[in-house]
């Protein structure tokens, strides 16, 4: 009956091929800044002090540092992200790399919301009068040679 099915341009369930799973892609920072990326791959290389299990290839760290780089612009410590992706291992990992790249990208923190500027001090001057600095928006006095009201 399948050959029948088949001439007849029907295809059966048994006959398709799964649907291929799409993985998500890993995250990347949204700037590239090489201490960050440094400070990644040093984290995705001492991993292995944790588990040996995670000793990684070169190549592996060179993909998943990005990913991990995206993690502490979100401002999650490098201890926070070792934390996320050692915890809770699975007793058997056929290919460690692609563990790891499973949580960087199922685990990822969101970015933190914009947060305001910390008020900064008005920036030195020199006294006009006295050659004193001082702080102030605008140069000027400083409240020494200022005039006095009467």
């Amino acid at each position: 009956m399948p050959a029948a099915a088949a001439e007849a341009g029907t295809v059966t369930a048994r006959h398709t091929a799964p649907a291929a799973r799409r993985k998500a892609p890993l995250p990347v920072p949204r700037d590239a800044d090489p201490e960050r990326l440094r400070v990644a791959a040093e984290l995705l290389t001492g991993l292995r002090c944790h588990d040996p299990r995670l000793l990684l290839a070169e190549a592996d760290v060179l993909r998943l540092a990005p990913a991990v780089a995206a993690w502490l612009e979100r401002d999650a410590a490098p201890a926070a992200v070792r934390q996320g992706l050692t915890h809770g291992l699975p007793e058997k990992m056929a290919y460690p790399a692609g563990f790891l790249a499973h949580r960087l990208t199922a685990l990822i923190p969101p970015p933190l919301p914009n947060r305001p500027a910390p008020d900064r001090p008005h920036p030195l001057h020199t006294c006009e009068g006295c050659d004193r600095a001082f702080r102030a928006p605008q140069p000027g006095r400083c409240r020494d040679c200022l005039p006095t009201p009467s």
